[in-house]
């Protein structure tokens, strides 16, 4: 699609602190080949495990794929800093939207969506508040629970409690039927997560979620099929087909190893569900989605088990976007492909920060003073929705 107007700089920030580096890395491959070179111009950016910001190449980058062990960032690109990426007068220009593909801690838990609400950058995502419950497993069950959605039953361990009280807490777990699953509260990608199939297992499984995360869930290990929706939208958000995961894996769930690097899960895509079924795990999904306050996307998990019965497993609110992902694959399932689903994104992040530009910041004056403009740097809002004038949206 032709436009008459220079096309948005887009910064795709990856990398980061976590266990998920270089999950993030395919991730980025993946939005940067998906972006429209017509509307976009990505600038790549790097957050090294040190906490370095660094420009990258997006030809060296979609040059570079296979295992994920082996994803790394050039650590000879230009350094920045925030501040610097919205610098008109820097080289790269300013960015007018950012889509951050940092998974983990300090990627999709809050931290680093405050950042760029204070520098005034528009992001894809949720915000603040979604990303940080969506990150903690503890606080999102506890919140999805409150809501009314169906939750499997768990428990909570802290560091502090466990190493002061090992035999107390382990006590405390005797209610929830084997098998378990361990896992750090605050973690995605299947990291740090050990299935227990004997109390015995229990001590080993919480060391090495401690090595993660001070705060640690223990689930019940739910029998029955592992469905995901991917889900679109702002306002007014919308689910796609459901998928299933099939697992086939030494490890008996869906790994990291099982997810990455042994092929021991297959996708199935749509999933065989009825269509009473599909309407069901959509509407567990938008409800998820909702109820949790994101925005903009988010893949939800859920199980069905044998008699029926739906639990909703957790929220993902920056997910995978890497080329066996289930956010994309979903979507292309349902009608929208790739591109079209970055651009999307993009819109819908645009259309946020327009809306949240608007509200005032001080006090409303008494006598005189102006109202806030709608328009914002040549966007205007559509139907609820943020849309470019010159685009004919």
């Amino acid at each position: 699609m032709q436009t008459n107007r220079s096309r948005l700089k887009v910064g795709v920030l990856f990398g980061g602190r976590s266990a998920e580096h270089e999950i993030s890395i395919l991730s980025a491959r993946n939005v940067l080949a998906a972006l429209d070179p017509q509307l976009f111009e990505p600038v790549p950016i790097a957050i090294t495990r040190e906490g370095r910001w660094l420009l990258q190449s997006t030809e060296r980058l979609l040059r570079e794929k296979g295992d994920p062990r082996l994803a790394q960032i050039d650590t000879g690109g230009q350094e920045i800093t925030l501040l610097e990426g919205a610098d008109s007068q820097r080289s790269h220009g300013r960015l007018d939207v950012i889509v951050p593909i940092v998974h983990g801690s300090m990627g999709e838990d809050g931290a680093l969506q405050g950042l760029l609400e204070m520098a005034g950058i528009p992001y894809v995502g949720a915000g603040v508040l979604g990303s940080a419950v969506g990150m903690d497993k503890d606080v999102m069950k506890r919140l999805l629970r409150e809501a009314g959605l169906p939750v499997a039953d768990f428990s909570v361990v802290r560091q502090y409690d466990y190493a002061k009280h090992p035999m107390l807490v382990l006590n405390k777990l005797g209610h929830l039927p084997l098998p378990m699953f361990v896992k750090p509260a605050n973690l995605g990608s299947s990291v740090g997560i050990t299935r227990v199939a004997s109390r015995s297992q229990l001590p080993a499984a919480l060391d090495v979620a401690f090595t993660y995360d001070t705060k640690a869930i223990v689930e019940e290990g739910v029998v029955g099929r592992e469905i995901e929706c991917s889900v679109l939208g702002n306002d007014e958000p919308v689910a796609s087909l459901p998928g299933e995961i099939v697992v086939n894996h030494p490890d008996g769930f869906y790994s990291y190893d099982a997810k990455y690097l042994d092929d021991g899960a297959a996708l199935n895509i749509p999933a065989a569900l009825s269509a009473e079924q599909v309407r069901e795990v959509q509407r567990l999904s938008i409800a998820t989605f909702r109820a949790l306050e994101c925005s903009g996307l988010a893949r939800v998990d859920c199980f069905l088990r044998p008699n029926g019965e739906w639990l909703v497993n957790e929220i993902n609110t920056l997910p995978g976007f890497t080329a066996i992902s289930m956010y994309p694959k979903l979507w292309a399932a349902s009608g929208v492909q790739p591109r079209e689903l970055l651009t999307r994104l993009i819109d819908l992040a645009l259309a946020r920060h327009t809306k949240h530009k608007v509200l005032r910041t001080v006090p409303s004056l008494r006598h005189g003073g102006s109202e806030p403009r709608m328009a914002d740097r040549g966007w205007r809002i559509v139907d609820g929705e943020s849309r470019m004038a010159d685009r004919g949206w």
